[in-house]
């Protein structure tokens, strides 16, 4: 079986949603991923449009779409939510285009670290509120991870894994995919959501028993 999930690095209910599956899945696969499951993390920008270069609070983005008290009830909703499941959150980070993170992710699946390289980016972002837009920030994040300094820079100072990354849009396209994370079994889109533990485990189980 192959789950592929789309998410974007901004995306708080991602870094929730991308929890509770890992949960469900150490449930389902006790070795984990691999072998019996293989889990591939795609790329969807929630702002393509973001002008590249520029980041704002996300308090102050959020102020601006649903005024300050609705902001802070929004981010303090999900914040309790990444609490539960054991995951640091912060509001005081900042919110830009996304574009070349997914490049770096995809480097990091080329080089078979994706999921760890996604984890330490979630970690810095939402637990640390450190400025992965910062080209020297991403690329410490991502060696830490386990990736190559120099491969990283080479991929953020060229347009390496540009297409990796219109792809997974393109194909989110023509699955209906709209908003994240959505969880494809086989190629069968299932969950979409940050659902609870056991939503992802029943998934998981008929995705298995369903025939390819």
């Amino acid at each position: 079986m192959r789950v592929d999930i789309w998410s974007d690095v901004v995306c708080p209910w991602c870094y929730v949603g991308k929890a509770r599956f890992e949960k469900a899945l150490a449930e389902f696969a006790p070795d984990g991923p691999g072998g019996r499951i293989e889990v591939v993390y795609r790329s969807f920008e929630l702002d393509p449009g973001w002008p590249a270069g520029q980041t704002m609070p996300v308090l102050e983005l959020l102020a601006a779409k649903y005024r300050l008290p609705a902001a802070a009830a929004a981010e303090g909703q999900v914040a309790a939510l990444a609490r539960d499941e054991g995951l640091g959150f912060r509001t005081d980070r900042e919110i830009g285009n996304t574009f070349d993170i997914h490049r770096v992710l995809q480097l990091g699946r080329a080089q078979g670290f994706q999921h760890r390289v996604l984890g330490a980016i979630y970690h810095a972002y939402f637990a640390e509120a450190r400025p992965i837009f910062e080209p020297d920030t991403l690329a410490a994040v991502a060696a830490d991870a386990g990736l190559d300094p120099g491969d990283v820079r080479q991929t953020l100072d060229s347009d390496d894994f540009a297409d990796a990354v219109r792809a997974d849009e393109r194909r989110a396209g023509e699955l209906g995919i709209s908003g994240v994370p959505c969880f494809v079994f086989d190629g069968r889109p299932g969950v979409s959501g940050a659902q609870p533990v056991a939503t992802f485990a029943g998934a998981l189980r008929e995705a298995a028993a369903s025939p390819s």
